[in-house]
């Protein structure tokens, strides 16, 4: 299942992956709310915060569609990945080259650096 991650900054679309999630959860949650953003703040600033294993994705449909359907938003400024999953960095690295925009990974226990840099561009200091 894909949520929202609550109390972030306006100009971050943000979700928490748990479970097993499906194509539908981008359908229904994460395209639309993305599009709201970029609607509002004419650019797309996303975390996408990945607290399962990567076989509770059906079919690998969410990945591919997840970012096929998102890098035609040309609104691109900001993505923050977060996991612990290298496969996943590595993946999201490739696929980073020819996304506009900044992408960063942060590890999951530090999501409070991740959110702030989504929407600022920059780490908090520890």
């Amino acid at each position: 299942m894909i949520t929202v991650i609550p109390d972030v900054p306006d100009n971050v679309a943000a979700f928490k992956a748990t479970g097993e999630v499906s194509k539908e959860d981008f359908e229904n949650l994460v395209f639309p709310h993305v599009q709201a953003k970029v609607n509002t703040f004419d650019e797309l600033n996303y975390l996408f915060f990945l607290d399962t294993d990567l076989d509770q994705f059906t079919a690998g449909a969410w990945f591919q569609d997840a970012l096929l359907g998102l890098k035609n938003i040309t609104k691109w400024n900001r993505a923050a990945i977060v996991t612990d999953n290298n496969s996943v960095q590595n993946f999201t690295a490739i696929f980073s080259v020819i996304m506009p925009g900044e992408v960063e990974f942060f590890p999951t226990d530090d999501l409070e650096n991740a959110v702030f840099w989504c929407a600022n561009g920059n780490e908090v200091n520890d």
